[in-house]
């Protein structure tokens, strides 16, 4: 995809999961990939920093390096973002975490950027549909992952002209490559569960000049899931309590 040659994008958590096939593609596309993550890729990128992107001074040093390097930025992916639990077992300091990496550092990103971003610049989200619905115990993730919808509007209005910013939100996505049940895979509309790639190609779009007339959007991935009504012996589910 020639559209992409050179570009340089910017992958938060960009060694693992949704962020390494992010990365992937766009290397086969020949941008310039640029990975934040705590942890090491075991791809190739065009530059590395290894950090937590909660901590003021790592942001600041990491944006100053990548200025320093590339002068501008094409796309920014706020992908980083894990649960530590909520109410029944999430300490204080543990939820502070999770908002830090999934609001704190999105926003701090983008202002950093904020002089440096190329024209027709893109910056995604990551979000997830338990922004919309929840299981017990996961207050943290959701409410973080909550925000990052409403951060995504916000940016969008204030950025028009300067830079399209809209967010995704993935339903259940196979990262580790388990062996899913037939029922796992039947309860999705879609007949299978999704893939990294499944995310990682709706990121591509989105930053593409095919998505000129969206911003501010977030859009579900999902496989349907979150569509299909289910009651107590409908569809295979029973419930027991």
């Amino acid at each position: 995809m020639k559209e992409f040659e050179n570009k340089v994008i910017i992958v938060t958590g960009g060694a693992s999961g949704i962020g390494k096939s992010i990365c992937k593609e766009f290397n086969k596309a020949n941008a310039k990939v640029v990975i934040i993550d705590k942890k090491e890729p075991d791809i190739p990128c065009d530059f590395f920093y290894k950090g937590d992107i909660t901590e003021k001074d790592v942001i600041i040093d990491f944006t100053q390096k990548v200025i320093e390097k590339y002068k501008k930025v094409d796309f920014i992916i706020n992908n980083a973002g894990l649960s530590k639990g909520g109410l029944l077992s999430c300490d204080l300091d543990d939820f502070l975490y999770v908002q830090k990496l999934s609001l704190f550092a999105p926003f701090a990103l983008v202002k950093l950027f904020l002089n440096n971003l190329n024209d027709n610049a893109v910056i995604i989200n990551i979000s997830s549909t338990r922004a919309f619905q929840s299981q017990a115990d996961w207050e943290s993730y959701s409410a973080a992952k909550g925000g990052i919808i409403s951060l995504t509007h916000a940016m969008a209005v204030t950025l028009k002209g300067k830079a399209r910013v809209n967010s995704i939100s993935p339903g259940w996505i196979d990262t580790i490559g388990y062996n899913f049940s037939p029922s796992d895979i039947t309860q999705h509309p879609s007949n299978c569960v999704g893939e990294p790639v499944d995310i990682a190609n709706a990121v591509l779009f989105l930053c593409s000049n095919k998505s000129k007339f969206i911003t501010g959007e977030n859009i579900v991935i999902d496989g349907g899931m979150s569509k299909l009504m289910v009651y107590h012996n409908d569809e295979g589910w029973t419930y027991s309590n």
